[in-house]
C-alpha cells in the first residue's frame, strides 16, 4: 500500500484550507449569501531591519485559483465530518473558481498594507481560497525578501541557495529555491528545484567525501578526476591551508591534462583570516583563476562583516538562515474583506483598521529613476500623472489573462525593482528612519473616515 505522507498535490489542494473557511461557506450557502465581495491580501508590518517586501509566490498561487477542485474523496472525507449540510456538499461537487483577480506580478517591490492581491469572486468562493492564497504569498514573500538581503550583502558576488536540508519541510525547500533565485541568488543546490524550475543547480562535496579516501589528496585527485570542468574541493575537513596546497597539486595535475580547477570551498574557521591565507598560496602556486566560495551559518550579518574585515570571496553558499529567515521567519500578511454587495467594509480593530472598497496601488520615482512614493487609491479614481499603476488584472471571470513570464524574465523585474530602491532602504540595518512613503488618496481617506464613522454610530446604536 502506499504510504499516507500528506504531500499537496493539485488533486487534493482544495482540502487545504482552515476549516472555518468551509464553516462559513456553508452558512453563507444557507442564508443565501453568495453575491460577489471584495477581498485585499496585503501585509501590516515590516519585520525588524526589514525596509521593503518582494513579491514572489503569484504563479503558485493562481495555479491554486484556476485548478482547484473537490474530488469526491474530499467531500466524502467532509461528510464524514457531519458538519456540513448536503447542500453545500453538493456545491462543492462542481466547485471552481469565477472570480477576478489583480495582483502585483512577480518581482515587485511592495510596502506595508499596500494591496499585493485583491480578489472580487462569489463570496463563498472568495472566502474558502484565503487559506492557501495566504500561505502560499506569505511565505515565498518571506523567502524572497530574506533572500535579497543576503544577495545585497553579497556586493554583486555570486550568493548559492545550499537551504534545502534546513528548510522547514519539502514544500518550503521548493519554495525558497525559486524565491531566492528571483531575489538574485544564483544558483540552488535543491535539484528538484532545478527540475521543476529551470534554476542552476551547483554542488560540491561534503566532509563524508573526503574522510571516506585515505587521504585528502586521494579524495581531490578522484573528484578532480571524475569532474574535471565543474572541480571545486572543500578544503577545511582537516587543516584549511593545507587543503589549499593540496588543492594547488591537483589544479596543477588538472592543467596538464588540459582542464582547470573551478574553486575551493571554505565551511568553518576564521573565514577572514583563511581566506586571505587560502587566496595567497593559490597565488604563489599559479593559479589566480581558481575561485573561494565561503559558506557555514552565513547570513547576510556575517557576510557583510566578512567582506568589510577583508575576507576574500568570490561566491557564498548560504543555507539555514535564509532558508528558514531566521530573524525573521513569518510575515504578518492578511485576507480582509474590503466591499461586498451591501457596499464597502472596513475592520475597526484597533491597530488592525483596514481602507474600504476596490484599490490601486501607484507608484512614484524621481528623475533618477528612484522611487520615491507610493500612493494607495480607489479603483475609480483617475489615474495620477506621472505614476505607474502596480495592480494587472490577472483573472477575469475564472480565465487567466495574463501571461505568465518566465523565472528569468521575474528575476531581472526583481533586479531592477532592488536597482530602483532608495539607497537607505538597501542597508542591511535599517534605522527607524529608513521608511519609504506610501500615501493614501484624499478621496479615500475621506471615504475611510465616513465609514468608520457610520460603523461606530451603528455600533453605539445597538
Amino acid at each position: 500500500m502506499e504510504p499516507t505522507f500528506g504531500w499537496v498535490t493539485s488533486e487534493n489542494m482544495a482540502l487545504l484550507t482552515d476549516m472555518y473557511e468551509l464553516t462559513m461557506a456553508d452558512s453563507y450557502l444557507r442564508h443565501g449569501m453568495n453575491q460577489r465581495a471584495t477581498f485585499d491580501l496585503f501585509v501590516r508590518h515590516l519585520p525588524r531591519n526589514r525596509a521593503f517586501f518582494l513579491n514572489v509566490g503569484l504563479e503558485q498561487a493562481l495555479h491554486y485559483l484556476l485548478n482547484m477542485r473537490f474530488s469526491e474523496d474530499a467531500i466524502a472525507y467532509l461528510r464524514s465530518q457531519k458538519v456540513f449540510s448536503e447542500e453545500f456538499l453538493t456545491y462543492l461537487r462542481d466547485f471552481r473558481f469565477h472570480g477576478t483577480v489583480w495582483a502585483m506580478p512577480e518581482g515587485t517591490v511592495f510596502f506595508p498594507n499596500e494591496p499585493v492581491l485583491r480578489v472580487t469572486a462569489p463570496r463563498i468562493e472568495a472566502q474558502i481560497v484565503e487559506t492557501f492564497l495566504l500561505n502560499t504569498i506569505n511565505a515565498s514573500v518571506m523567502y524572497a525578501s530574506k533572500a535579497t538581503r543576503v544577495v545585497i550583502a553579497a556586493q554583486g558576488r555570486g550568493v548559492a541557495d545550499f537551504s534545502p536540508r534546513r528548510d522547514h519541510g519539502t514544500d518550503a525547500a521548493m519554495k525558497v529555491a525559486r524565491a531566492s533565485y528571483i531575489a538574485g541568488c544564483v544558483a540552488t543546490s535543491n535539484v528538484l528545484a532545478g527540475h521543476a524550475y529551470g534554476i542552476p543547480i551547483t554542488g560540491t562535496m561534503a566532509h563524508s567525501y573526503i574522510m571516506s579516501f585515505p587521504t585528502e589528496l586521494d579524495a581531490f585527485r578522484a573528484f578532480a578526476s571524475d569532474y574535471p570542468n565543474n572541480a571545486v574541493l572543500l578544503i577545511d575537513t582537516y587543516d584549511t591551508l593545507k587543503g589549499a596546497r593540496h588543492a594547488a597539486i591537483v589544479a596543477r595535475e588538472m592543467q596538464q591534462r588540459g582542464h582547470k580547477l573551478r574553486g575551493v570551498r571554505l565551511d568553518s574557521g576564521d573565514l577572514v583570516r583563511l581566506s586571505r591565507e587560502v587566496r595567497r598560496i593559490l597565488d604563489e602556486e599559479g593559479f589566480p583563476d581558481v575561485l573561494i566560495f565561503l559558506s557555514g551559518d552565513l547570513n547576510e550579518y556575517r557576510i557583510r562583516d566578512l567582506l568589510a574585515a577583508g575576507a576574500v570571496a568570490d561566491a557564498f553558499g548560504v543555507g539555514t538562515q535564509m532558508g528558514t529567515s531566521a530573524d525573521a521567519p513569518y510575515i504578518n500578511g492578511v485576507y480582509k474583506i474590503v466591499e461586498d454587495e451591501s457596499g464597502l467594509k472596513v475592520k475597526l480593530s484597533t491597530g488592525k483598521a483596514t481602507l474600504p472598497g476596490r484599490k490601486q496601488v501607484y507608484r512614484f520615482y524621481n528623475g533618477q529613476g528612484v522611487m520615491e512614493r507610493d500612493l494607495i487609491a480607489l479603483e475609480e479614481e483617475p489615474p495620477p500623472k506621472g505614476a505607474e499603476p502596480l495592480l494587472l488584472e490577472v483573472i477575469r471571470d475564472g480565465e487567466l489573462v495574463y501571461d505568465l513570464p518566465d523565472i528569468k524574465t521575474i528575476r531581472a523585474q526583481a533586479a531592477e525593482q532592488i536597482r530602483c530602491l532608495p539607497e537607505r532602504l538597501r542597508a542591511i540595518e535599517v534605522s527607524p528612519e529608513a521608511t519609504y512613503p506610501v500615501g493614501v488618496s484624499p478621496r479615500l481617506a475621506a471615504l475611510r473616515d465616513e465609514i468608520v464613522a457610520r460603523a461606530r454610530e451603528v455600533e453605539e446604536q445597538t
